[in-house]
């Protein structure tokens, strides 16, 4: 079916006409197994408005009143619903299209599956229906062939952490439909559209009017509408630090005879300023996702030379002799690109909202902690706002212990990554394997740590939020000695 039509009729004063859904643009995907739902079901549970006239939502007289608003439809967005409905909220979740595109963020680290757990998706049952592949390890290979293998170690597996040393690689497009199916299924109400305006008394969010003409008021609000966007930040506007430079990937699928189960990481093994880097990731058992990814300005360099997305594409991965045969007998049909920039916004909540997934922070995609950070914020965020839905604002001290393990977080996998992997200073002194152990070994301990004690309250969240910081330090320090030492050979040679 290439088109669809659902509708709604309210409780509300009026009827609302049907929408159309745009076509599935993704050639890798199918229909995901996990809960299908009939088309009178999906029928009752999406939300489109025509266009016109503005219209309020919900009528102050329905009973089927909207409790929390979730702006945005990615997994933040879906997985946040999800909880709040669970226990009974009513919840409206506005996405601004239900067709996928190709998200970043197919290489899961290892705290990732519990999260995933929560909605009965584990690994077994995503692996049993094709949404996932299994990854034991990260390997990084350099352009003269030579590898690093890094590993989780045994102990995080042992006492007290337990940890689960596998993990998995995903179909971002088909986990996500999973998740969606799943959160229509629990009663989660999904409207198509845009919001466009935040209407606020101090800072206190009362409605959002949509593109379409459309207020929602409701009690509760959380902002996912991803990095771009961020519009409760933009609002509000929210303090923030950028760590990096922007930077652009460019990505495409392969078919292969077989794949690895693991994800590997190509790079060169020269002392560039700025490290770029190409990603090998298996999302089913034939096919493979590569991407390239390097800083804005490289990129648009190239293009004013002439080089198309496609050429630039094609001759960074033909750096690496493994992509070279495989380049020659591929035709790239268009490949996929995204621009970004790791930024963390501080102060993510009010009185009655909260910001999460890339909305509050974005974690580079080196660092594979996209998805367990949705979760996360979903899972924190939602919790608050069920804990405390009886009163009329949330408790000040309890949202800024949120805020506060969101941002720490976020810097210390952004810092890590910036300082000690994509500038020059520590990785060309200690080499780039070395720098990978640097980076690696503090980054899956601490958040394997953060993934056994879960911190909710005052005490536990400094805790690790000065564990965190440690490390952030630590890395600044090195970074900074190293920078001092470079400038200091550089003038003397």
């Amino acid at each position: 079916m290439d088109r669809m039509n659902v509708y709604i009729t309210c409780n509300s004063t009026r009827a609302f006409r049907s929408t159309d859904v745009r076509p599935d643009r993704n050639p890798h995907r199918v229909d995901s197994k996990l809960n299908p739902l009939d088309e009178a079901h999906r029928r009752q549970l999406w939300l489109p408005f025509p266009r016109g006239e503005p219209t309020v939502l919900p009528n102050d007289n329905d009973s089927d009143q909207i409790e929390v608003t979730v702006i945005g439809g990615g997994l933040a967005g879906m997985a946040a619903s999800i909880h709040l409905v669970r226990t009974g909220l009513r919840v409206l979740c506005i996405e601004t299209d239900i067709a996928d595109t190709q998200p970043v963020g197919e290489s899961l680290d290892w705290s990732a599956p519990d999260l995933l757990a929560a909605f009965g998706l584990s690994m077994d049952r995503l692996i049993s229906e094709g949404i996932a592949t299994w990854k034991r390890h990260v390997t990084l290979r350099l352009a003269d062939g030579s590898t690093t293998h890094y590993v989780p170690g045994e102990w995080l597996g042992q006492p007290p952490f337990n940890l689960e040393l596998r993990t998995l690689h995903v179909d971002r497009v088909e986990l996500n439909a999973a998740i969606r199916n799943i959160a229509i299924a629990d009663g989660v109400r999904f409207l198509q559209d845009r919001v466009t305006r935040i209407e606020t008394e101090g800072r206190a969010v009362t409605s959002v009017i949509t593109e379409q003409g459309v207020r929602i008021a409701s009690r509760w609000f959380i902002d996912a509408s991803g990095s771009s966007a961020r519009l409760f930040p933009r609002t509000f506007n929210l303090p923030a630090s950028d760590y990096g430079p922007h930077k652009v990937a460019i990505w495409s699928y392969f078919t292969v005879s077989e794949s690895i189960e693991g994800t590997t990481l190509h790079a060169e093994g020269s002392c560039p300023a700025y490290m770029d880097w190409v990603w090998e990731i298996p999302i089913h058992a034939n096919t493979i996702s590569i991407g390239y990814v390097s800083t804005g300005e490289a990129i648009k360099a190239l293009r004013a030379t002439g080089h198309t997305t496609e050429s630039i594409f094609r001759t960074q991965l033909e750096r690496f002799p493994r992509f070279r045969d495989l380049i020659q007998s591929s035709h790239i049909v268009s490949p996929s690109v995204t621009s970004y920039r790791c930024r963390v916004h501080s102060h993510i909540f009010g009185p009655n909202w909260l910001v999460a997934g890339e909305a509050a922070a974005m974690v580079d995609p080196m660092t594979s902690n996209g998805v367990t950070a949705a979760l996360r914020h979903a899972s924190e965020a939602s919790a608050l706002i069920i804990k405390y839905r009886q009163r009329a604002r949330l408790p000040w001290l309890a949202a800024a212990m949120y805020s506060r393990r969101v941002q720490d977080v976020a810097r210390f996998f952004n810092c890590g990554i910036e300082k000690v992997v994509y500038d020059g200073p520590i990785r060309n002194r200690i080499g780039v394997k070395m720098a990978g152990d640097v980076y690696t070994i503090p980054a899956w301990s601490l958040n394997s740590v953060y993934a056994r004690v879960r911190p909710r309250g005052v005490i536990s969240s400094l805790l690790i939020g000065l564990l965190l910081g440690i490390f952030r330090a630590a890395a600044s320090v090195m970074h900074s000695f190293c920078e001092s030492e470079q400038a200091h050979c550089e003038a003397a040679g």
